[in-house]
């Protein structure tokens, strides 16, 4: 049984050479961990448990309209369930196995909410440091907000495959950080911006399916002229050979 994270579907889909020495041959370039910004989900974990293990779970005030009404921007609350710690493990995550396809697809969320109508909400936390958070800007300029939209899709189908009924909002909790306060006083201060995006999660299977398939076959793919790994590599390679 192959079993494939979310993380290893997203590379699939970026760079095919890149997946297959990663999960196959377990060759991979080491990048530093971001421990400041795991930092940050950590605490947002910790926020958003405050307001779901009340004796009735409360929305967050993020939720809450900016001029303080009482009126939210969602009507949502946190969702609790028995499997939330396992669905955070990175080593674990909420699964889906498919065995007549022979495969285990995974993936770590962030958090979980809960509509009135009993609809779930997948979110995920992200940080930055920007002068200016503008989300359409950087949508319009970058790769990188749509992986992060792919990433909410891939949970919300492994939600279904699980039985639950799943709205086709997700949010990302972006946090920016301030980096222009006139002291640090060893504290660094954050804006929060809510992120609404509209998913479908109908490109999900095939994705997986084509994974496995690639897994499956002797062959190495090509790299991607995308791909700064591939480029980097391939470019060494040449400097490399004038010397020769």
């Amino acid at each position: 049984m192959l079993k494939l994270s979310r993380s290893a579907v997203e590379l699939s889909l970026n760079c095919q050479r890149c997946f297959i020495l990663q999960y196959k041959f377990r060759v991979s370039l080491r990048s530093l961990p971001f421990t400041l910004n795991s930092a940050v989900d950590n605490l947002c974990k910790n926020e958003f448990d405050y307001y779901r293990n009340k004796e009735e779970p409360e929305p967050h005030p993020l939720f809450l309209e900016n001029d303080g009404v009482t009126e939210y921007l969602i009507d949502v609350v946190p969702f609790k369930h028995k499997d939330l710690d396992k669905w955070r493990n990175f080593r674990q995550g909420i699964s889906f196995t498919d065995d007549k396809m022979g495969y285990t697809f995974y993936g770590a969320i962030d958090d979980v909410w809960i509509k009135k109508n009993g609809d779930l909400i997948i979110s995920d936390v992200k940080s930055t440091s920007k002068k200016e958070f503008n989300w359409e800007k950087t949508w319009l300029e970058y790769e990188y907000p749509k992986a992060y939209k792919r990433q909410l899709e891939m949970y919300q189908w492994l939600f279904r495959k699980n039985g639950f009924s799943v709205s086709n909002k997700a949010y990302l909790v972006y946090y920016n950080g301030l980096k222009d306060e006139p002291m640090f006083n060893e504290v660094l201060k954050f804006k929060p911006f809510l992120v609404e995006l509209d998913c479908s999660d109908n490109w999900v299977e095939e994705a997986i399916l084509n994974a496995k398939k690639m897994m499956d076959n002797d062959r190495i793919p090509k790299g991607s002229f995308k791909c700064d790994t591939c480029q980097y590599l391939k470019k060494r390679w040449d400097v490399s050979n004038l010397n020769k």
